[in-house]
């Protein structure tokens, strides 16, 4: 049974990042966007922006690779409404396969396509002059966190994905999402804002997530910061996945 579900996962797998491949818009988002992002406030804003020692585009590369894996998760919510919308997760049931494996499938799709997006990301920093300084177990820290906040963001995109009436509606958790990095450190200190704004961006999520990962590449770990991100990545994670269980039960039962 194990061998099959396996089997049936890879099937799911490789349909849906052939979809993913195929889809120009998908591409343009995910990884177009955040260099585009990252190539206007390197250029254009961060020569404005106060990070005292430290240059720009060591600072600014942590929040561009959490909005990669922001936008990249939306389209792991239209792919699966998508299904759910046409009729065709309805056909899927009718044949002998197994039924975690069609969620399942959208999770590792979401994985795979979000790690391949943030390297080519990374990469490109690299040549812009991105120099960190983590050693070999700083790296597997970051990796761990940014895994766990893909599967993070992918289960709250399935739960979108399943609950929305449309396609377009189903990527508008993303919304508050990009709202949530933007009001964070993601792209300057929030020693800059004012105390309202301030005291918000210091105790939402997206902050110690943000700094945790800064601390690690740049060789001066907070360990405070990696275990709070940790923890915010692995109850968003925990919630999203009994919602989406729950939910996906319920819609094909």
């Amino acid at each position: 049974m194990m061998r099959n579900k396996w089997s049936d996962m890879v099937v799911m797998l490789g349909r849906n990042m052939r979809h993913a491949f195929r889809s120009v818009d998908t591409i343009i988002t995910t990884i177009a966007m955040p260099l585009m992002m990252m190539l206007l406030f390197v250029y254009v804003f961060g020569g404005s922006i106060d990070t005292g020692s430290e240059d720009y585009i060591n600072y600014v590369v942590p929040g561009i690779m959490f909005l990669c894996i922001a936008l990249g998760t939306t389209y792991t919510a239209v792919r699966l409404n998508n299904d759910v919308t046409k009729g065709i997760i309805d056909r899927f049931h009718s044949m002998p396969i197994a039924k975690s494996s069609i969620l399942t499938g959208h999770v590792v799709t979401s994985i795979v396509f979000n790690l391949i997006s943030t390297l080519f990301i990374v990469l490109i920093a690299f040549i812009l002059g991105f120099r960190p300084e983590a050693g070999f177990v700083g790296w597997l820290v970051i990796i761990l966190i940014l895994l766990l906040f893909t599967l993070a963001m992918t289960w709250i995109a399935v739960v979108s994905g399943l609950l929305a009436k449309s396609a377009e509606g189903s990527g508008t958790f993303s919304y508050l999402v990009l709202m949530l990095l933007f009001v964070s450190s993601a792209f300057t200190s929030t020693d800059s804002m004012n105390n309202v704004v301030r005291a918000f961006a210091e105790n939402q999520p997206m902050t110690p997530i943000i700094e945790s990962v800064r601390s690690l590449l740049v060789g001066n770990v907070n360990t405070g910061d990696v275990w709070t991100a940790i923890a915010w990545c692995a109850g968003i994670f925990l919630v999203a996945w009994v919602a989406a269980i729950q939910i996906y039960k319920h819609r094909t039962a």
